[in-house]
């Protein structure tokens, strides 16, 4: 089997604006990056208004092992498979940070005949919109120093700043001196939230950067920074359009991480993408529990969305992992976890099995029994990574037929709760807990936020991704665990509240072994080593 890199150097692509005309998007909404890479205008919108959306598919996962799942992988080969079966397709998904390029999860690309091209510009820099992300968050805080330095008109408490700076690398040095990763910037999520440039100006302008010592919140607006911040944005709004290994068309724009921020990519995109296409099929970070949940809660209460149906991907290996000592027995527990807190939802759970070589027919069919037993509408077997769209038409067929049910949809809680009873919700409810404790910092947090009017806000929960719980080293299914809240952050340009749990970083460290270590460049210029 080829590299990642090999197939997709060999692999045949066409103009952009070929793919455009199968979305029946007209060359004057877009501007081309080369050859194979365009920027779709927000404006293409009003020309859609009155046009039926397709059908909204989200792919999520159980919960991640060192081992992978295939969610981008699945999520690539089923909108092709959708395609093959004359169903006019296209998936969303985010863009990389290159903290994981360089670091140790990989790129965002897929995998095998399973992923967009040109899959080196989309790992590495695009179309600069995480950069743009970077500078206008840098900004920011450069604004904010500028104003203590020049005599501090606002009155700024220096104790009580919140904004701190981003990198796009996994420099663990940083974090002590106030440095997140630019997927972790409220900046990076309300790209993902903007419905307009409009909307992403008067976010932006919402920001809250400090307190004054009089206990006053300010904002962008009133460090007169906004206007300039969206400057550096304006162009980064606009979703990028490239496409699969089998042309497929596919979005590809902002890049939350799931673990930190919410993990999606932008409502723009999907409605562009919903707006001229049958089928949508979109991507949450991390698993079901994560990423999921904050799609339902945070997205599609911001967007307006109505999802059909969810994918959940698992693996043998993966479950194996979770049961501990490859005891897919023990491990089943944490997809049978996802498919409740899919159900939660009131939409029908697909469950895909990414097929490995090493798998067997009865492990395949133990898991499609527990799954159906769960409640999953269905259970399938995909071999897109080997295939590509051949091998996921099983899983395809799946979907249209969940995706043509009727569905109560509904969200896990009403935004007007009291914060407390919505982390409360969401931990005992998709994580297990048995209830949340938490630190004097984010009760003094959750005081304030409270009496400023703030705690109407969805919640963005901050915890690992490789459990259920707060400890990464808890596999399958946790039970009976206080979740520890240590302090709770405010975007209101985003319009969420964030708590962190636990040990959560902002800032991701590099492994023993970067994936930095394989990457390089031949004599004729060609990248080498990228997955």
């Amino acid at each position: 089997m080829l590299s990642d890199i090999e197939i997709a150097q060999r692999a045949k692509k066409v103009p952009i604006e070929k793919i455009a005309i199968k979305l029946r998007i007209p060359p004057n909404f877009l501007t081309l990056y080369g050859r194979f890479i365009a920027k779709i205008s927000p404006d293409i919108l009003e020309k859609a208004k009155n046009r039926k959306p397709g059908k909204y598919i989200l792919v999520t996962a159980i919960t991640p092992t060192p081992l992978g799942e295939g969610k981008t992988v699945t999520t690539i080969g089923l909108s092709m498979a959708l395609n093959r079966l004359g169903r006019l397709t296209c998936a969303s998904i985010r863009q990389p940070s290159l903290g994981p390029v360089f670091g140790i999860k990989g790129g965002a690309a897929g995998g095998g005949y399973a992923q967009v091209l040109p899959m080196e510009d989309f790992n590495l820099h695009f179309t600069g919109d995480v950069h743009a992300v970077g500078l206008a968050h840098n900004l920011a805080a450069a604004f904010l120093d500028n104003s203590l330095f020049r005599g501090n008109p606002l009155g700024i408490d220096p104790q009580k700043i919140y904004w701190r700076r981003v990198i796009d690398i996994n420099d663990r040095s940083l974090r002590s001196v106030g440095f997140d990763i630019t997927a972790s910037s409220e900046i990076m999520a309300i790209l993902a939230l903007s419905t307009s440039l409009k909307d992403l100006r008067r976010r932006i302008g919402r920001i809250v950067l400090a307190d004054s010592a009089s206990g006053k919140p300010l904002t962008a607006e009133d460090l007169k920074v906004a206007g300039s911040m969206t400057v550096l944005l304006k162009e980064a709004l606009k979703p990028n359009l490239i496409q699969t290994l089998e042309h497929t068309p596919v979005f590809a724009h902002a890049g939350p991480f799931g673990n930190i921020a919410h993990g999606n990519s932008s409502i723009l995109a999907d409605k562009i993408a919903l707006a001229f296409s049958d089928y949508v099929v979109t991507e949450a970070g991390f698993g079901a529990d994560s990423g999921a949940e904050k799609f339902f809660d945070i997205k599609c209460r911001t967007g307006g969305f109505f999802p059909s149906c969810a994918v959940i991907v698992c693996s043998i290996r993966a479950l194996k992992m979770h049961g501990g000592a490859g005891m897919i027995e023990e491990g089943i527990c944490n997809l049978e976890k996802q498919i409740e807190n899919i159900k939660a939802f009131g939409i029908p759970a697909v469950v895909a099995i990414n097929r490995f070589a090493c798998d067997t027919d009865k492990e395949i069919e133990f898991v499609k029994q527990k799954a159906v037993a769960a409640g999953a509408y269905d259970c399938s077997v995909s071999n897109v990574w080997a295939q590509g769209s051949r091998g996921g038409l099983e899983l395809a067929k799946s979907v249209i037929r969940a995706a043509q049910e009727k569905n109560d949809f509904k969200f896990l809680y009403p935004a007007e709760l009291p914060i407390k009873e919505k982390v409360k919700i969401i931990a005992t409810r998709m994580y297990g807990a048995r209830d949340v404790e938490y630190e004097p910092r984010a009760e003094e947090k959750i005081d304030i936020y409270t009496k400023r009017g703030w705690g109407i806000l969805p919640i963005c929960m901050a915890k690992t991704h490789l459990s259920l719980s707060c400890d990464p080293d808890l596999k399958g299914r946790p039970r009976d665990f206080i979740l520890p809240v240590r302090d709770i952050r405010a975007c209101l340009g985003a319009g969420f509240l964030y708590p962190l749990c636990g040990k959560i970083q902002t800032l991701p460290g590099l492994p023993a072994h970067p994936a930095g270590e394989k990457i390089d460049i031949d004599d004729k210029g060609n990248i080498v080593g990228l997955f």
